[in-house]
């Protein structure tokens, strides 16, 4: 149990690493954020529908920045310039997922996603890409069906890829159709966030709740697609997974200066053979950590049977109990980074 405590301990506290004071905040905004469409009128319009291709990184990176302006106003209460939105997290993530290259065909049959080639499009081979899609396609579509967009559910739809198409929704009475328990969790965020008597902590609740759904309903679709990646990056594929549900469980907020000030330990690139974290020789000490952290906890939750999320959701079943946690690790946090700026 200690043990368990501990390794997810350090996860929860690179999550929760401090409040940088930063005097821009638009700098902590994804990849190409201002160049992507920002309203339904920059997308093509057909039939009286907008038309997105969600395979190529402004159009999808767009979905987000729609989501996230239509949804400002009501996190107005919480803080200015909408840092507050914990529907940031999403779009950051991607945006992590695109600088790092893990949208690119990681099969090298196609120059999808690589400089040498087109580099905004996004690979249906790439399993980042693909749970991707549904962490956008559904909170989108499900924010258009609970009215908070502005248009009528029938009124937007996405293409598909090139390949694979049956596996993928593309507008909201599809995927209603394909995935009503999720689409209904989201929906059911969306409404509450219209309450003005929902609380931070209630909010957070929702949202990963419909997260780990939408998980929860494409893990075991692709698969498949871990084995177009070397062995050290699909393992972390996995334990990223995990790790998710472990998050979603201390209700971590995902605003905007916490979820930048969290991926910066991430890995800064795709995993290849060699890569044995905590001794990465490129990575940061801080990156090194979370990769040799997330892994353990993988291990973890797999020797256990996962019972060991079963009591870390026992644990932070409490308010208190997230927020006290979310607190102390705040500290260890802020001591590593501070010894680790003050060897450079």
């Amino acid at each position: 149990m200690a043990f368990l405590l501990s390794w997810t301990c350090v996860i929860v506290g690179c999550l929760s690493a401090s409040l940088a004071v930063t005097s821009n905040l638009s700098d902590l905004y994804p990849p190409l954020w201002v160049e992507s469409p920002g309203q339904f009128s920059d997308y093509r319009m057909k039939d009286g529908q907008y038309i997105i291709n969600s395979w190529v990184y402004p159009q999808r990176m767009g979905m987000y920045k729609i989501l996230l302006t239509q949804t400002a106003r009501y996190f107005e209460r919480f803080a200015p310039e909408n840092e507050q939105n914990i529907l940031w997290g999403l779009p950051l993530q991607h945006g992590w997922q695109y600088h790092t290259g893990r949208l690119a065909d990681p099969t090298h049959r196609t120059n999808c996603g690589y400089e040498s080639g087109n580099h905004l499009c996004i690979s249906v081979d790439s399993w980042w890409a693909d749970i991707n899609y549904f962490l956008c396609a559904l909170p989108f579509l499900a924010a258009v069906d609970s009215g908070v967009m502005g248009i009528s559910s029938d009124q937007v739809t996405l293409l598909p890829p090139p390949k694979d198409q049956n596996l993928f929704c593309l507008n909201v009475s599809a995927c209603c159709s394909s995935f009503p328990e999720t689409m209904g969790k989201w929906n059911a965020f969306y409404q509450h966030l219209k309450l003005p008597s929902s609380t931070f902590d209630d909010l957070l609740k929702y949202l990963w709740v419909a997260h780990t759904s939408t998980l929860k309903d494409t893990l075991q679709t692709f698969e498949s697609r871990l084995n177009n990646y070397l062995k050290p990056e699909a393992y972390f594929e996995i334990s990223w997974s995990v790790a998710v549900e472990y998050i979603a469980a201390s209700n971590f907020p995902t605003t905007l200066i916490r979820t930048s000030d969290f991926q910066k330990g991430l890995p800064p690139r795709m995993l290849v053979t060699g890569d044995v974290a905590p001794f990465i020789r490129n990575f940061t000490a801080f990156q090194n950590i979370v990769l040799f952290s997330v892994n353990t906890l993988h291990k973890v939750d797999n020797a256990t049977g996962h019972s060991s999320l079963i009591i870390w959701k026992n644990l932070m079943k409490t308010q208190v109990a997230r927020r006290f946690v979310l607190e102390i690790l705040e500290i260890i946090l802020n001591f590593f980074q501070f010894s680790t700026y003050g060897n450079d």
